[in-house]
């Protein structure tokens, strides 16, 4: 059996940008990515905190160092400039590797800064 799970979390990410005319996707700093392992054109579920959204759409590359977390096209519709987001990317994992897995959490503070990676 195989089982879907969490593998890495960037937690309280701010938006930055929403556009609403640009091709769907969620632009993510580059630094932030490799933080959580994440990559480009990678199917990520993203959670609104402040209004309870929940969607998925994909990862583009957004300049390193710029803390930039930008909503693309539809997306721009489901949070605004200054929402927190938990962005989550899934894994199938047999049971053996499910049960020492742990997943890649990057915990975010203002400025989308990395304060801590569990």
């Amino acid at each position: 059996m195989q089982r879907v799970m969490l593998r890495a979390k960037l937690h309280r990410a701010t938006v930055t940008e929403a556009d609403l005319h640009y091709e769907g996707s969620c632009g993510i700093d580059e630094d932030l990515l490799d933080a959580a392992d994440m990559r480009e054109f990678e199917y990520i579920e993203l959670y609104n905190v402040n209004n309870g959204e929940r969607f998925s759409t994909y990862i583009i590359k957004a300049p390193r160092g710029s803390g930039t977390v930008s909503l693309n096209g539809a997306a721009a519709r489901k949070a605004q400039v200054g929402d927190l987001l938990i962005i989550c990317t899934y894994a199938p994992m047999s049971e053996e590797h499910a049960r020492l897995h742990r997943p890649r959490v990057v915990l975010l503070g203002p400025g989308n800064r990395i304060q801590a990676i569990r």
